[in-house]
């Protein structure tokens, strides 16, 4: 059986079920396809919590994974990557070329397009994106001329972000509509060829009303700093109720228990995403649609490759939020199985991922 290699930032985000899930969705499905998945993340000075962390979500799925936080590399992990057929370094996270150059086709895997591709030429990413024969980006637009995404001289393949369907099954009811998210996420505003790009912060602040322009219930598992107190204080007033996302969602079980509990999603994408023609889509998304939840997001110019109107809208203001909320009130139970049909078609791992190896030489 051959040896498939994952590489991402998990004990880095210890307590974010979501995030899990972006990991958890190569390994799994990886592994229905046949490979021994193994799971390697490079963190220097790993506090406990993180590590309990990665012990956690490992153990829960029976992951081999790997925690390398002070610089050695363990005879076990060596001898179990050696000649492995692929390595799926999501974020160029991995860069102990030892390990990285074990495998025979090493994948550069981009989920925050944009970013990544302005970090490159702008050279705040070193050697993060050498070494690697084919480079992936779950940014649709990227290359294409509807986007302003600098290549920075890399051929950029596109990647659906994949789900494992027997891990997300139709769930009935909810009586919300729901995100998980951070108001301002990990990164600052970006400044790119004359242009400003916020913050998710600045693009839900334009949203802020749609709860009162509509007769639904929507609720934020959301990471918000006491210093945003302000913003947290007239969401409330517009009413968005607001849960601890380390509570509601911290584990990948959590999570999953919290889509599936949501009557549909709306949420909003980071600025850069929004505005530079990315075509991001959001894997969060995906499991709402797995879970036959309606989704109504802000568009980045996925609707370029995805259809919109039934189970998934998207919505570039207010008012066309608004609309989309009623739309999906008014026929839900077709949006639900409408959301499920799209996750089966274009976000199932077996297809997505089948395709990608099938590209890379080893399908």
């Amino acid at each position: 059986m051959a040896t498939a290699i994952v590489s991402g930032a998990l004990a880095t985000k210890p307590w974010n079920g979501g995030n899990a899930w972006t990991r958890l969705s190569f390994l799994l499905g990886l592994r229905r396809l046949g490979f021994e998945v193994v799971f390697i993340e490079q963190l220097p000075e790993a506090s406990e919590e993180a590590q309990r962390y990665f012990g956690l979500v490992c153990a829960s799925y029976g992951i081999d994974g790997h925690l390398l936080s002070d610089g050695g590399i363990p005879q076990e992990v060596s001898s179990r990557v050696e000649d492995a057929a692929l390595l799926v370094n999501i974020g160029g996270h991995l860069t102990v070329e030892a390990l990285k150059g074990a495998a025979r086709v090493k994948v550069f895997f981009d989920d925050d397009p944009g970013y990544t591709q302005i970090w490159h030429v702008s050279g705040q990413l070193g050697e993060r994106l050498a070494g690697h024969d084919h480079y992936y980006t779950v940014g649709a637009c990227v290359g294409s001329p509807d986007s302003e995404i600098p290549s920075g001289g890399i051929e950029w393949r596109r990647l659906r972000p994949p789900v494992v369907l027997s891990e997300w099954p139709v769930a009935v009811g909810g009586t919300r509509f729901t995100t998980v998210g951070s108001w301002r996420g990990a990164y600052g505003p970006v400044d790119y060829a004359g242009k400003w790009y916020g913050q998710k912060a600045h693009e839900f602040r334009r949203f802020i009303e749609l709860p009162k322009l509509t007769a639904q219930r929507f609720e934020i598992a959301l990471d918000i700093h006491e210093a945003d107190s302000a913003d947290r204080d007239r969401l409330r007033e517009n009413g968005w109720h607001l849960v601890d996302p380390r509570v509601a969602a911290g584990t990948p079980e959590a999570f999953r228990e919290y889509v599936q509990g949501s009557r549909a999603e709306f949420s909003v994408a980071q600025g850069i995403h929004a505005h530079i023609g990315s075509g991001w889509f959001s894997d969060r998304t995906t499991r709402y649609l797995a879970s036959g939840k309606p989704a109504l997001v802000q568009e980045t110019g996925f609707s370029r490759s995805l259809p919109v109107g039934e189970g998934l809208l998207s919505c570039r203001t207010l008012g066309e939020a608004a609309t989309g909320v009623a739309r999906i009130a008014d026929d839900y139970e077709a949006h639900c199985a409408a959301a499920r049909a799209l996750a089966e078609k274009y976000f199932d791992s077996d297809l997505v991922l089948g395709r990608l190896l099938d590209e890379v030489g080893i399908g």
